[in-house]
């Protein structure tokens, strides 16, 4: 896995003792907002304090570099088990690339 670039909104997140890059390009951007609905309204959620669990499992999914041996399930649980805290940069660098574009 190459290294996350902040510099274009990527994070980096470890699910299952293996490092994955989160990439938020376009397409994975417009998949999460044909789930998610407008994803401005996804960003004022998170800063109410109102951004739900099935959300971020979400916008991480569509923003997965890479996928391999990885199920939607199995992500939702490497979130609960590291608990929010440890997703709180991945998803801050996310949500900032969504409002602001690469730096």
């Amino acid at each position: 896995m190459s290294a996350a670039n902040p510099w274009r909104g990527e994070a980096s997140l470890t699910i299952g003792g293996r490092e994955r890059l989160l990439r938020p390009s376009f397409a994975a951007l417009v998949a999460a907002e044909g789930e998610l609905g407008s994803l401005l309204g996804l960003v004022e959620r998170a800063a109410g304090g109102e951004l739900r669990l099935g959300e971020i499992n979400t916008l991480f999914w569509h923003c997965l570099a890479d996928r391999e041996g990885l199920t939607r399930d199995a992500l939702g649980e490497a979130l609960v088990e590291q608990g929010l805290a440890a997703c709180t940069a991945p998803l801050r660098a996310l949500l900032e690339a969504v409002v602001q574009g690469g730096r």
